[in-house]
């Protein structure tokens, strides 16, 4: 047989076995199975929500599925194994085998759709997508899809990740089939990320922590002499600006003294014999010294005569 043979045949052993699992154990809540090929034999493991069910009084059930098994596939030593779902509500075969049951039983087609896909939702699934196909409303048949949460569609990680179930409803009118695909939690997507928080100066002290403490003491050093010379900076223009009107007036005050002391040393005094007083310029001002006021005055100074 040719490898692509080889692979077509095994892919539908595997559905058609599914499909038979599906319909034998329907009421013991068949959620899906695996296949194993062991030097020892074929290892097939059965998920159910009911394991006694799928074992049967004494393992009568088991053996009949094993023989049927055995007979219809030619398989070499199957060995069925039944393990139990803890989490029904993250399988997808069984919430899609509730959704269409709920169906049959007369639930409106979306109503069991919101009350199967918040069931999911609430057992911590990342995201969920339910289809249900048929004659839904009316003689014509239409899709109705109901998503919450992330799903994929396409690529590699659907067939990791997602996990898919299909169930049929009968009814009247016709036939409604009940597609549920689940992500569950704690799935890793490729396309996820995370933002972290990076601090440089615990990196740093990582990389190099005797090289990051001197650059920290070498920094701080210079922020403080920086500090000293800003501050004597600060104390110059204070003292400048306290000290600059003093300095303005004391040197307005010096060349007044060195003006009267000019005109006191090149006065053109008058002898005291012709007048009986002396008299100078000051800044084209006539002063004038006598017996009366022993101090040089205006000369147009009214004198008060003598009581």
């Amino acid at each position: 047989m040719a490898i692509e043979k080889k692979f077509v045949q095994e892919g539908y052993v595997k559905a058609s076995m599914n499909e038979y699992f599906s319909k034998q154990l329907s009421k013991a809540g068949y959620g899906g199975m695996e296949i194993n090929r062991t030097p020892m034999g074929t290892q097939i493991t059965v998920y159910a929500e009911k394991p006694g069910m799928v074992i049967g009084k004494a393992g009568k059930v088991i053996r009949k599925l094993t023989r049927d098994i055995d007979r219809m596939y030619d398989m070499d030593n199957p060995q069925i194994d039944a393990q139990e779902v803890k989490r029904p509500e993250l399988n997808a075969q069984m919430m899609a085998s509730r959704l269409a049951s709920s169906i049959e039983r007369g639930w409106y087609f979306r109503k069991a759709g919101h009350n199967t896909m918040r069931a999911i939702m609430n057992a911590g699934a990342l995201g969920c997508e339910i289809v249900i196909s048929g004659k839904l409303t009316g003689a014509r048949s239409r899709v109705e899809k109901m998503v919450n949460g992330y799903i994929k569609h396409a690529g590699k990680p659907v067939d990791e990740i997602v996990d898919e179930g299909f169930a049929t409803a009968v009814k009247k009118l016709g036939t409604l089939g009940c597609k549920v695909r689940i992500i569950p939690p704690g799935a890793v997507l490729p396309d996820a990320f995370d933002i972290r928080d990076v601090v440089e100066v615990d990196v740093v002290e990582a990389v190099a922590p005797e090289v990051a403490k001197a650059d920290i003491a070498e920094l701080v050093g210079k922020e403080s002499e920086g500090e000293v010379a800003d501050e004597e900076e600060v104390v110059e223009v204070a003292d400048v600006a306290e000290t600059g009107v003093t300095e303005e007036a004391s040197a307005e005050e010096v060349e007044d003294e060195s003006c009267v002391g000019e005109a006191s040393v090149s006065d053109d005094s008058i002898p005291a014999e012709e007048l009986g007083e002396e008299r100078r310029l000051v800044d084209d001002v006539w002063q004038h010294k006598h017996d009366s006021y022993d101090y040089w005055h205006p000369v147009s100074r009214v004198h008060k005569e003598e009581k």
